[in-house]
């Protein structure tokens, strides 16, 4: 509104009005209930120590109340089609690790043992991840080269042969990883996933699909390729493979081909027929059946040099220490591979658990994981998180509980122990296009580069930087890059946020940016000015110069003008007289009126900790909301207007509320993100 040459307004800084002695009173009273919480924390009791072991060991409270007779034939039926699942991505993903195929059906195999009794997903398949295995390969890949190098004699006996000593790496890689997850856990640093923003995973996690895909081309076309590692790892690959395409295997080609062809359409009819199909068709599983009985029935090997998984491990090996240079030597890539594992696990257990309507414990997830991966890198097997298909199997398929993976891990343990042998003829090339065909999912979250686009430019960017990163600096590296980029978009959409003039929809108590709207309605003198951020030494002068926009005017020239001198003002600056630190001194100086709404209610016992206040600047110009400013503004400078609403009467309305305990819930229904 406009009164003579007066102008108001209403900024939104985060304020609310509360005494200061109503505020002492409250923190003495949060002081007591932090003691008492103290207290109940280190007192012991047999309700504290019965849910200590129910936290650690989950199982405990599911298990005694499993319904046998609804849920054990679901759990069976998921079981042994996740079981089927489970060897044969165990298989596919140990070649993206670098170690003799067999050991991925360990991987697939220890990590469910411990799972079953300390995780608190009911859905999740835990096991080989294609990322995951990947980003151990990579460090097997650097650590383990070919020939007599220092490196090798620095690392492993020298009698020990080039397999064993992947195995030793991706164990002890996995160990290591086991105890990064295990201590973050026993922190209750859970929530450090929140760093990793879904974009930024989507576009990892498609930058590892493309790292995947590149690296399984020598499969599929049986090509001798040194294991390239480091940035610009998939450019030097992809450099090599096409200077050397003209040595390709077209039975291995040909075979690859044919798998892909056949698994994607039975995929898609499995996709579009899904609420018809009782299970999906387990199209991998018969194509690796057939693939294998015509390796054999033609002799593959001998007469067209095709590649063969040959002797899979028998049985299981003694335990195995972890090597003490190795777990020096991928120190930070084992950080990396614990986060992405557990970030990946946890995102798709949410989703289940939502779906399903029960609890996860984030930080007990965290214990299970680690502790699982300790068990799997002691037991030769390799870092493990889920594979988003293998836990879709076992929940469409009508798993109930973690007993769907204790009997998929005894399917896995069924072809270890007895039946492995048959699977010798089976081509490498199958495995690999098996892989390639499974990345579709991650390949396709390109299409959410444009979705991002029109719904948040920061978060295009960062999947766009995230992708990019991972894809030419390699796993680890794009990783760290990509969480940094994250983190330095978070510094500049509090710095520069975005700030709007807001006006009242007429008709209703609702403000909203005036741009958006046209019925509108703005009294004369009047502007409403929004800060959607925190208020920090940042961005100050950011915001200072926005609200000078927003009014159309700079109070200080306006202020210098009135003073007629320059010098004069700097006189004044100078014996601090004047000051122009604070944006709204200086509008009180030139005699408009500012008024602040809806804001937290303890920021007015800081400010005035921080001597804020003074003669001009009081906690009478805060308000609960806009409309009750907006109110008191029109009643003050408008007494024709028929606002039955007097500005007293505010503030003995807010005073009411602050002393009835009900000020907080208030504030909540319009609660900032402003805060000093």
């Amino acid at each position: 509104m406009h009164s003579g040459n007066q102008h108001y307004i209403v900024a939104r800084p985060a304020y609310s009005e509360v005494s200061f002695k109503e505020q002492n009173q409250q923190v003495e009273r949060c002081h007591k209930t932090a003691q008492d919480h103290l207290r109940s924390y280190f007192r012991c009791s047999k309700a504290k120590a019965k849910r200590i072991f129910y936290t650690f060991l989950p199982i405990a409270s599911w298990l005694p109340g499993y319904n046998v007779k609804e849920w054990l034939l679901n759990d069976i039926v998921s079981g042994v089609s996740t079981g089927l699942v489970s060897v044969l991505q165990g298989l596919a993903f140990a070649l993206l690790v670098s170690v003799p195929a067999g050991y991925g059906l360990y991987a697939a195999f220890f990590p469910v043992l411990t799972y079953f009794f300390l995780g608190t997903s009911k859905h999740l398949s835990v096991g080989p991840f294609p990322v995951v295995s990947l980003m151990v390969g990579t460090v097997v890949n650097r650590l383990v080269t070919d020939g007599e190098t220092d490196m090798n004699s620095t690392l492993f006996p020298t009698e020990m042969s080039k397999e064993d000593r992947q195995v030793w790496v991706a164990a002890s890689v996995t160990f290591l990883t086991g105890i990064f997850q295990l201590g973050l856990g026993l922190l209750q640093v859970g929530f450090i996933v929140i760093y990793l923003s879904d974009p930024m995973i989507s576009g990892f996690t498609t930058a590892a699909a493309i790292h995947v895909l590149v690296s399984q081309l020598k499969f599929v076309l049986q090509l001798s390729v040194p294991g390239f590692s480091g940035p610009l790892s998939v450019i030097y690959t992809l450099k090599y493979i096409i200077n050397h395409i003209t040595e390709t295997n077209i039975a291995d080609l040909v075979i690859s081909l044919i798998i892909m062809a056949v698994v994607f359409i039975v995929k898609e009819i499995n996709d579009r027929f899904k609420s018809k199909l009782p299970v999906p068709i387990p199209i991998e599983v018969i194509m690796t059946i057939i693939a294998t009985g015509v390796s054999y029935g033609f002799n593959f090997k001998e007469k067209y040099n095709v590649d063969i998984i040959g002797n899979l491990t028998s049985g299981y090996q003694s335990p195995l220490t972890p090597n003490t240079a190795v777990l020096q030597q991928s120190f930070a890539d084992a950080f990396s591979i614990a986060i992405v594992g557990f970030a990946v696990a946890f995102s798709v257990a949410k989703v289940y658990a939502i779906k399903h309507d029960y609890i996860l414990n984030g930080n007990q997830e965290l214990v299970a994981f680690g502790i699982s991966n300790m068990f799997c890198g002691a037991f030769r097997g390799f870092a493990g998180s889920t594979a988003l298909s293998r836990t879709a199997v076992q929940e469409s398929t009508g798993g109930k509980t973690q007993v769907a993976s204790l009997i998929s891990a005894i399917m896995v343990m069924i072809v270890t122990l007895a039946i492995g042998f048959l699977l010798v003829p089976l081509p490498k090339s199958v495995l690999g296009a098996l892989v390639i065909i499974n990345l579709k999912g991650m390949l396709l979250q390109f299409r959410e580069i444009g979705i991002l686009w029109k719904k948040d430019k920061y978060d295009c960017l960062i999947w766009i930087i995230a992708f990019v990163a991972a894809v030419l600096l390699g796993l680890d590296i794009g990783l760290g890059a990509g969480v940094g980029f994250e983190l330095l978009t978070i510094v500049f959409r509090t710095q520069f946020p975005l700030c709007s003039v807001l006006a009242n929809i007429s008709g209703t108590d609702i403000y909203r940016n005036r741009k958006d709207f046209v019925n509108i309605y703005e009294p004369e003198g009047v502007k409403i000015f929004r800060c959607p951020s925190p208020i920090f030494f940042a961005n100050v002068d950011f915001l200072r110069n926005k609200l000078i926009d927003a009014i159309g005017f700079n109070p200080l020239r306006i202020l210098r003008k009135r003073n007629k001198a320059l010098q004069k003002i700097k006189k004044m600056l100078q014996k601090g007289e004047l000051m122009v630190t604070s944006i709204l001194k200086e509008f009180v100086r030139i005699e408009i009126d500012v008024y602040i709404a809806a804001c937290d209610n303890l920021i007015l016992e800081k400010l005035g900790r921080c001597g804020f206040f003074d003669d001009e600047i009081t906690p009478k110009i805060f308000f609960l909301t806009i409309h009750d400013a907006m109110l008191c503004i029109l009643n003050k400078h408008d007494p024709s207007n028929s606002v039955n609403f007097i500005c007293d009467k505010v503030n003995e309305t807010k005073e009411m509320l602050n002393s009835e305990g009900e000020l907080k819930k208030r504030t909540c229904l319009v609660q900032l993100d402003t805060q000093f």
